[in-house]
């Protein structure tokens, strides 16, 4: 079924590259890109998800990177990209969508894509949100030994229900114990997922093999208004990494998530939408 607001998948030329875009309501209002993370299709930004921000007057974009979903992929452990190139397709999405500026969401890894398009790019950065992310600076606290023991082995590609299996675990793991965790919902979406995805071997390992050039920029250097989000599970970066965030950008503000690991649960979208909608509000 088609969701009411949103305008539909649609394979589009970026880059010498494929990829998938889906928008959610009016193309008239302020436009987020949603952003995720590594191995992560656009569907872990939920469509109801999507929904409930462009119900706020948003024009939502969310979009698979490539290696991910529908967009284009390369052969298992050679990706033919850098960090910087992913950071290029989100502004080539944003002008084939012609989208001067818009309010970037980054999660987990593209954390750094949001890093690199704010400090070389500032003129098309309307706001930047950091949900689940980290500056990686030293002393910080590692992940936590319980996400390392809840994450099976790397299954067999050719499986696809052991992929399924792995990648539920993997996301129960990510959740950090949070009360939030829907282990029913997390798998209908990992079955959807890994359905459409063009090659799910190739998923599993890129994002991890490509160079990450680019990700060396300076969070002080961000001039955008920024919002740090931060789940008080979180087992990948512990909260002590959202708040360091927060500090090494000037004037950003933090969201605490109290009960949310290395995600977002639809239980906290309450609290999460309408702190995005005030951050994306238009400014004078």
């Amino acid at each position: 079924m088609t969701d009411p607001l949103s305008n539909g998948e649609k394979l589009v030329e970026i880059n010498d590259v494929e990829l998938c875009v889906e928008t959610f309501g009016n193309p008239a209002n302020p436009a987020i890109l949603l952003i995720d993370g590594a191995a992560a299709s656009m569907l872990w930004w939920e469509s109801e998800l999507c929904e409930q921000i462009a119900r706020g007057d948003r024009f939502v974009i969310r979009y698979d990177n490539r290696d991910t979903g529908r967009s284009t992929s390369y052969p298992p452990g050679r990706p033919g990209y850098t960090f910087t190139d992913l950071a290029d397709d989100a502004l080539g999405i944003l002008d084939v969508m012609n989208v001067e500026r818009a309010h970037f969401v980054c999660r987990s890894m593209s954390g750094g894509i949001g890093l690199i398009i704010g400090v070389d790019h500032p003129d098309r950065v309307e706001s930047l949100t950091f949900v689940s992310t980290s500056t990686g600076e030293d002393g910080l606290p590692p992940s936590s030994d319980e996400l390392t023991s809840g994450i099976p082995a790397a299954p067999d590609p050719a499986d696809a229900a052991a992929v399924v299996d792995f990648v539920v675990a993997s996301a129960k793991a990510y959740s950090g114990g949070s009360p939030y965790f829907d282990e029913t919902a997390t798998r209908a979406l990992v079955e959807w997922d890994v359905a459409r995805t063009r090659d799910i071997a190739s998923t599993l390992v890129n994002h991890y093999a490509m160079s990450f050039d680019g990700s060396s920029r300076d969070f002080a250097a961000l001039e955008a208004p920024s919002l740090v989000v931060h789940g008080d599970h979180d087992p990948v970066c512990p909260l002590p990494h959202g708040y360091a965030l927060r500090d090494a950008i000037s004037g950003a503000t933090l969201l605490v998530l109290e009960g949310a690991g290395h995600d977002l649960p639809k239980p906290l979208w309450d609290v999460f939408v309408p702190a995005l909608l005030a951050h994306t509000e238009r400014r004078p």
